[in-house]
């Protein structure tokens, strides 16, 4: 297994100043995620980064947390809670399948642009679904890399930047796999969308059954 905590270590501070890519595209999955959630959810955030989203939907929820394998991304996160007076977000360094997080302990979950980092995608699904309550709500976006054509060609040279440790591992997803990878793991999809289309990041709204 990598240690991917320490390349996105390494990266920390450069990513947390880095701006969004897509602000129409981050905009729309904000509000398709806002629309999801309710007042009293408690909410958990795996791949949190430096925390820009869980702070942004705090107020939509009772209590988040959110985590993250990389220690220095959390120790932004809790940064950017305090500057921004937000006391319902508890940044926690912590790998999906540590204890820390207990199942069923969630009425929502949200991976955010994470899914293609994963090696095993199958168990980190089912892990996710653990932790959630019955009927709960899986919502996530995945850059689904395989259904781009010109990207399809940077196969070769990401798994040479991966193996010298400048790019972190990347899966090539197509969407129909993405989605059946979801519904094996006892997940209805209730809703999906592209934020942005090209190339396509799948937005997948999926409730455990």
């Amino acid at each position: 297994m990598r240690n991917t905590g320490k390349f996105w270590d390494k990266i920390a501070k450069k990513y947390a100043k880095s701006s969004i890519k897509n602000v129409e595209a981050y905009k729309e999955t904000m509000d398709r995620t806002k629309a999801h959630l309710s007042k009293g959810d408690s909410v958990l955030e795996v791949g949190c980064g430096t925390g820009s989203t869980a702070l942004l939907l705090a107020d939509s929820v009772i209590r988040i947390t959110a985590s993250d394998i990389s220690a220095n991304m959390i120790d932004i996160a809790r940064n950017k809670a305090k500057d921004q007076h937000v006391g319902n977000v508890t940044f926690v360094h912590s790998a999906l399948f540590d204890d820390a997080l207990k199942a069923e302990s969630f009425d929502v979950v949200l991976a955010f642009n994470m899914l293609h980092l994963l090696e095993d995608t199958p168990a980190a699904i089912r892990r996710l679904s653990e932790l959630l309550k019955p009927g709960g709500l899986f919502i996530s976006k995945t850059v689904c890399v395989a259904e781009h054509g010109t990207l399809k060609l940077l196969r070769l040279p990401m798994y040479i930047g991966e193996k010298l440790g400048f790019v972190p591992y990347v899966k090539f997803l197509r969407i129909h796999a993405l989605e059946e990878l979801i519904t094996n793991e006892n997940f209805q999809i209730i809703e999906t969308g592209e934020y942005p289309p090209s190339p396509p990041s799948r937005f997948i709204v999926a409730k455990k059954i």
